[in-house]
């Protein structure tokens, strides 16, 4: 019965740790792809803050932001054309932000409901994601469109050549 007492104890105490674990501090080795008509790269600085509970999704919630200044296709004159005002006006608008409003669970995973800003426009996004944790190996991973036309962002045709594919993986650490 001692046995069993304490095996029960170790199982409340390490998941009551577990659901405590909400922080988490982005990790190096984060990328940020993205996937256009009109250029492909990616970003290569990322902040932000994370509360993050695959038990409780509801209590979770993200601020993230990215520099601009970071974008990254291959070819300079590229990314100088994209910092530029037709396209992301890094001079302006130097960061890109994403707050969360609600997470929820989904049959595969999870999925993040918040507000983008981009070139000082805000518009409602909806991120789903997936959040694996191996021992101490914990990564969030998604996929999502983004309407460039919506923030203003070059030529707007109204066709699917509109929208940008960005795919997210970002390793995370616990705070303690």
């Amino acid at each position: 019965m001692r046995k069993y007492l304490t095996a029960v104890s170790l199982l409340v105490v390490s998941g009551y740790a577990f659901a405590m674990v909400a922080g988490w501090r982005i990790a190096e080795g984060y990328q940020i792809r993205f996937d256009g008509k009109y250029a492909h790269g990616s970003f290569q600085k990322i902040e932000g803050n994370i509360r993050f509970d695959p038990l409780h999704p509801d209590d979770s919630h993200f601020e993230v932001s990215v520099d601009v200044a970071s974008i990254d296709t291959g070819i300079e004159l590229k990314n100088k054309h994209a910092r530029g005002e037709k396209w992301f006006d890094a001079d302006r608008y130097p960061r890109i932000y994403f707050v969360s409003k609600a997470v929820s669970r989904t049959d595969t995973g999870f999925v993040v409901h918040g507000e983008l800003e981009l070139r000082g426009i805000r518009k409602e996004l909806s991120i789903p994601f997936v959040f694996t944790s191996t021992g101490d190996q914990h990564l969030f991973y998604g996929k999502f469109k983004v309407n460039r036309g919506d923030f203003g962002i070059g030529k707007v045709s109204g066709k699917e050549s509109d929208f940008t594919s960005v795919e997210v993986s970002v390793p995370v650490l616990a705070l303690e």
